[in-house]
């Protein structure tokens, strides 16, 4: 096996614990297909409200949970719980908090708004993610993030726990879906990002507190980017093509069908490739 051993997923959707779609269905079947392959894998997504725990055998993992995390000076318990796919031969560690996570929807309340405090459930998923890797002492070199709730967390990767040894060599593959770009965050969000490591011009990319300024940031801090639908927004292309990434175009995920597998296990090495040792 060359290049790569261990993939880091940070998913916004897993089936089954959420309905099918691309995105879930990437979550779900990716991870397996590069284990099968040879690679550890490690996959996160947040616990939401409408996960039924007993249905899914969630429970807490005592020894990773109880962390208290600071967003706009506020304190938030970590919990983490953990399920496992046995068909896949995998585990899910779910990121848990009683204020962010509790609710049960996903993003959106029963009327259909967007929730005003998704950009701080994002930082927590984020920071709660990277804490919970540090204390398995699980050394990625590939950490895939997928799905807008992940947009954050490659900033703080590069610029936050760039000297951590556990995130040192690792990098950021970012997959793309187009998705909440026209919702709004709050407008306080820049702040509440800041943490030890990151300064207010590291978040140039970050003019507007919307998910299109959002999913621009993480391109910021990406090392290599795919397509997760046929045709990227114009916006996020021109992004991309800015920073002159290794890119992997739109491959149709089936279940039937696991070439987009191969074809993820062959950018991995490819962006490792490019980018070298971390400096």
């Amino acid at each position: 096996m060359e290049g790569i051993q261990r993939v880091l997923f940070v998913n916004s959707e897993i089936y089954p614990y959420l309905p099918e779609s691309d995105i879930a269905n990437v979550g779900r079947y990716l991870p397996q297909g590069v284990q099968e392959s040879g690679r550890e894998i490690r996959s996160f997504m947040p616990r939401y409200g409408c996960i039924n725990e007993r249905r899914n055998q969630l429970h807490e993992v005592i020894r990773l949970s109880g962390m208290n995390l600071v967003i706009g000076n506020l304190d938030y318990s970590l919990i983490i719980k953990v399920a496992s796919i046995s068909a896949a031969r995998m585990q899910v560690y779910f990121i848990d908090n009683e204020d962010y996570f509790q609710r049960k929807f996903t993003y959106r309340d029963a009327e259909g708004k967007f929730f005003e405090d998704n950009g701080e459930r994002a930082i927590f998923f984020a920071r709660g993610a990277m804490e919970t890797v540090k204390k398995l002492r699980w050394k990625p070199d590939i950490i895939h993030c997928q799905g807008w709730i992940s947009h954050i967390l490659p900033l703080y990767l590069k610029k936050a726990y760039k000297d951590d040894p556990i995130f040192e060599e690792a990098k950021v593959v970012l997959s793309l879906y187009n998705e909440f770009l026209d919702e709004k965050v709050s407008d306080d969000l820049a702040d509440k990002i800041l943490m030890p490591g990151i300064k207010k011009t590291d978040l140039a990319a970050f003019k507007q507190p919307t998910g299109m300024d959002l999913a621009k940031l993480a391109i910021q801090y990406a090392d290599g980017i795919i397509a997760g639908v046929p045709e990227l927004h114009p916006e996020l292309a021109a992004a991309v093509a800015q920073r002159k990434l290794p890119l992997l175009p739109y491959c149709p995920i089936s279940t039937q069908d696991t070439r987009y597998i191969q074809a993820y296990n062959k950018f991995y090495d490819e962006v490792i490739s490019a980018n070298g040792k971390s400096k």
